[in-house]
């Protein structure tokens, strides 16, 4: 076993952000995987954003991985079709977008910039 039972890790460098897949096991021999999200501040330093899945619940997430990246996959060939494929913007979540996803629970709220 690895650092802090790290069993496997590997890395996804992009553009501004680098995420970090690291299978791991506790202390009671429960095998996870840590997704985590690395993202540089504009004042220095990194802000990271972690998930774990135990292995036991890692089906039933990658069904809805899975239905959400078909979802996504239609639409950006619908968009490819009409012609009316735009840059992406991504747009950060400020205090008022976050209450508007903490108040839905579990539904993904998608705000526009205009």
């Amino acid at each position: 076993m690895g650092v802090r039972g790290e069993l496997f890790s590997t890395r996804v460098i992009l553009q501004n952000r680098t995420y970090f897949f690291n299978v791991k096991e506790n202390r009671m021999g429960d095998l996870y995987l840590n997704i985590v999200e690395s993202k540089n501040r504009e004042n220095g330093g990194f802000d990271r954003q972690s998930i774990i899945l135990f292995a036991d619940d890692l089906q039933e997430f990658l069904k809805g991985f899975d239905e959400s990246l078909r979802v996504l996959e239609k639409s950006v060939r619908e968009q490819r079709r009409s012609g009316s494929e735009k840059p992406a913007q991504k747009t950060p979540i400020n205090s008022s977008n976050k209450n508007k996803h903490n108040k839905d629970k579990g539904k993904r709220v998608v705000v526009k910039k205009k």
